[in-house]
């Protein structure tokens, strides 16, 4: 499954949600911006296993381009925001992208890579700061990627292959490595995705799921469990910075099932004062999965007495 199931039954249900500026990108704007992107790369040359490289903080358009690449057969590469303009680069030209997609947030960053990256053949740039439709800040020499998108029919093609993402290593041992898996043989539709069925499987996620995770987009998790929380039509709630009590705020407020954490989110939430932590319900709370590093078991102990046995 894919948006345009989500958005032929639930057209106005919220895809993704940015807790922390109050964004929202629908399943019927997912759904129509994704396929207008898709098809405005394809009308620029690109073709199956061809690289995007992606330099965002949180925002509802990481999704937007995601899906644009997983319906066209190409690959995502969404970069470490928090890298180096030389590391930046080194990443964008390794995975040989032909295009970069931008944050205005990140116009030094962005700036400064894309002078080292000789084989760009489109940088565009969008302000995560405005609401859908609405003109903010551009990125100097940058397209502007609204613009790019509207430039695409709506219309989807009868033939959508797969995509996928190739996410590099955090270069602990050298220069990051780049993780190319092959392309899947099916098209965007068809059943079969790993991930859906494995991770989607195993937490019993589906079309009621409210999946919130606080952590960058641009690491595997996040991304990748947004992306199976779309197919299933659930609805996804990121932030654009992680605060503590933000999070129980946003727990409450969108009564969210699924979560995904690592060890230092947990720390931070059981500092709050108890009169803060007892403040916010979070009984919606199905699953919490945490990883990427151990937990320590006073810590783990701790989140269970709190969230109750649904640690993962």
């Amino acid at each position: 499954m894919y948006p345009a199931i989500h958005a032929a039954r639930t057209p106005d249900k919220p895809a993704i949600i940015v807790g922390d500026t109050g964004d929202i990108l629908t399943y019927a704007q997912l759904e129509r911006q994704s396929t207008q992107l898709a098809n405005a790369l394809r009308a620029a040359g690109f073709v199956d296993g061809d690289v995007v490289a992606l330099l965002s903080t949180n925002a509802v358009e990481v999704f937007v381009v995601y899906w644009a690449c997983l319906r066209s057969g190409l690959y995502l590469t969404p970069v470490n925001t928090h890298l180096s303009p030389g590391e930046i680069a080194y990443i964008v030209n390794d995975c040989g992208a032909r295009a970069l997609v931008a944050s205005a947030d990140l116009a030094e960053a962005a700036t400064a890579a894309r002078a080292e990256c000789a084989s760009l053949e489109i940088a565009l740039s969008f302000d995560p700061r405005v609401g859908d439709g609405e003109r903010g800040e551009s990125i100097e020499g940058f397209g502007d990627y609204a613009e790019f998108v509207a430039s695409g029919s709506p219309e989807a093609p009868d033939h959508q292959r797969r995509g996928n993402d190739m996410l590099y290593s955090s270069g602990t041992t050298g220069r990051p490595k780049g993780v190319k898996p092959p392309l899947p043989e099916r098209e965007v539709g068809d059943p079969g995705d790993p991930y859906v069925m494995v991770f989607g499987g195993t937490y019993q996620m589906g079309q009621d799921t409210v999946y919130f995770s606080p952590a960058p987009l641009y690491h595997a998790a996040p991304l990748r469990f947004g992306m199976i929380t779309q197919s299933l039509g659930g609805t996804v709630i990121t932030v654009k910075k992680f605060d503590a009590q933000q999070c129980l705020e946003l727990i409450e407020r969108y009564r969210v099932t699924h979560t995904q954490w690592v060890p230092t989110h947990f720390v931070r939430m059981l500092r709050l004062p108890a009169e803060v932590r007892e403040r916010y319900d979070v009984s919606s709370l199905t699953h919490a999965v945490h990883a990427a590093a151990p937990c320590p078991p006073e810590v783990k102990k701790a989140m269970m007495d709190w969230f109750g046995p649904i640690l993962h």
